[in-house]
């Protein structure tokens, strides 16, 4: 178990010693550990090592250039310089908001950037200003659409996330596929089974093993299969990707960068990096922000105390389990695995930190 301080210090070290400016180190730090205070350990720390190997492999620029390509008075589109997605993403949602600010709405796209930890953060940027946040990216391509065996697109994650006033903010953070990979991977350093829907084999049957994307099989999308609604996922998931990477020059589909190192980038590429998309509305371009809160306290108050089957003890609004995690765990530390352990002790003999 270790305290969120000493993560946040140890992985801010990281990014200092690959070169990353004091300022953008501390934000990528606070992106990532977000991800470990909010449950998500898939997307936390144990991605750290990832970063640095891209880093390592050329593919991540420290000293990223952040330029407008492309503007009008509510949308941008970036080029993040093949920077941090934990950096350049943060960067466009201060973009986006600051239209919103202006016009009443702001929505960038973004290319040319990397992995940019939970979607949730991004979105949950635009609270603190009365504004409604969007978050999307698209991601390397390890999930299959309905009825194919090829992998296609990204898990892809949407995030939302909706002020109020008395309530905790309504936020709903999900990948449109049956799980997120880094799902996969903790599954795979704990040596479990996945559940049954969550992947295929090359040959689209379904498995359990955890490590059937090594053997060229595939994640499904959301929903696992056509009589559950795997076409909704996928729908979501090609949305995702449009939004991210069509609209704003970056790759898409098969095109997509993977985020392991040692796999090559795709031939003939379709454009520049990863993308994301994001959106911040002001609450009050619609009706009065108080108003508006106060009505969102209602319906969270109404859902929580709607019946509950028998066995159950409470309808949950998106959002509270991450944040009666994040409750705990600022409390009583953040556990990590063993295999991540060992990873964070290898990357603290690389730069000569010490993880207290």
């Amino acid at each position: 178990m270790h305290a969120y301080s000493q993560l946040f210090d140890f992985t801010q070290e990281v990014f200092l010693h690959m070169g990353c400016p004091p300022k953008d180190a501390k934000l990528a730090a606070e992106v990532l550990l977000e991800a470990d205070l909010r449950g998500v350990d898939s997307h936390g720390v144990a991605r750290l090592s990832g970063y640095v190997r891209l880093w390592e492999a050329g593919r991540i620029n420290v000293n990223p250039q952040l330029r407008i390509v492309h503007e009008t008075p509510s949308t941008a589109t970036v080029d993040g310089d093949s920077g941090l997605g934990l950096v350049i993403a943060p960067r466009a949602m201060d973009i986006a908001i600051d239209k919103a600010n202006q016009v009443g709405t702001g929505w960038v796209s973004v290319k040319n950037s990397n992995h940019f930890g939970i979607a949730g953060y991004h979105a949950m940027e635009a609270l603190s200003s009365d504004m409604i946040g969007l978050a999307m990216t698209n991601a390397s391509p390890l999930v299959a659409p309905t009825h194919s065996i090829d992998r296609m697109l990204g898990t892809n994650p949407i995030a939302v996330a909706i002020p109020t006033m008395k309530q905790p903010p309504f936020v709903a953070d999900f990948a449109t596929a049956s799980a997120a990979n880094g799902k996969l991977e903790m599954l795979q350093r704990k040596n479990k089974k996945a559940p049954v829907g969550w992947i295929q084999t090359a040959d689209g049957d379904r498995s359990t093993n955890a490590h059937e994307l090594k053997s060229g099989g595939a994640l499904l999308p959301l929903g696992s299969d056509k009589m559950h609604g795997s076409h909704k996922g996928y729908a979501l998931a090609a949305i995702v990707d449009i939004f991210s990477a069509v609209l704003s020059g970056a790759n898409y589909g098969p095109w997509v960068p993977p985020f392991v190192s040692f796999l090559p980038l795709a031939e003939n590429p379709v454009g520049e990096g990863i993308g994301h998309f994001l959106g911040a509305m002001r609450v009050d371009a619609f009706r009065p922000a108080d108003e508006f809160k106060e009505h969102m306290d209602k319906w969270i108050e109404t859902f929580r105390n709607a019946r509950v089957k028998k066995g159950q003890k409470a309808v949950l609004i998106p959002g509270d389990p991450e944040r009666e995690m994040t409750d705990k765990r600022l409390k009583n530390g953040i556990p990590l695995i063993e295999p991540i352990e060992r990873d964070l002790e290898a990357l603290g003999k690389k730069f000569g930190i010490k993880l207290q």
